[in-house]
């Protein structure tokens, strides 16, 4: 087989077609859960802790105070933005926190509770009664 062939063949598979697929749907749900988490709840996040905006936390390397992040990274200060790593540690919580509750919730809505089993019956006396002749006629 060619290699040409062989590439026909492996993207001709389903499970291509379906990684893709879910690689461009992902892309968007990610999108939509980094609006969600951006946009409505770090806000209330950041007014319950006080009005603090974790993104502009900052460490001046070179001793001279500034007022906010912006004007050490306009004056070159070497900075360290621990506070960004803090917004994407909290971020990447919430993003996961919403995602395992969406999937909870469709998995809940896809999978119904399979009937329950109804507990076999025990056997009337009649039933055992004929059971007892019929083992004792075998031996």
């Amino acid at each position: 087989m060619s290699m040409i062939s062989e590439f026909k063949e492996f993207i001709a598979r389903g499970n291509v077609v379906d990684l893709a697929i879910a690689v461009v749907i992902g892309a968007s749900f990610g999108k939509i859960v980094t609006a969600l988490v951006d946009g409505i709840i770090m806000p209330v996040v950041g007014m319950a802790m006080g009005g603090v905006d974790f993104s502009q936390l900052f460490v001046s390397l070179d001793g001279n105070d500034y007022a906010n992040l912006a004007l050490a990274q306009e004056a070159a200060a070497p900075v360290i933005t621990y506070g960004a790593f803090i917004q994407t540690i909290i971020d990447f919580l919430l993003i996961a926190l919403v995602i395992f509750l969406m999937l909870r919730g469709y998995n809940r809505l896809r999978h119904t509770a399979p009937p329950a089993e109804e507990a076999a019956a025990e056997p009337s006396e009649e039933v055992v009664l004929l059971r007892e002749i019929r083992d004792s006629l075998r031996r």
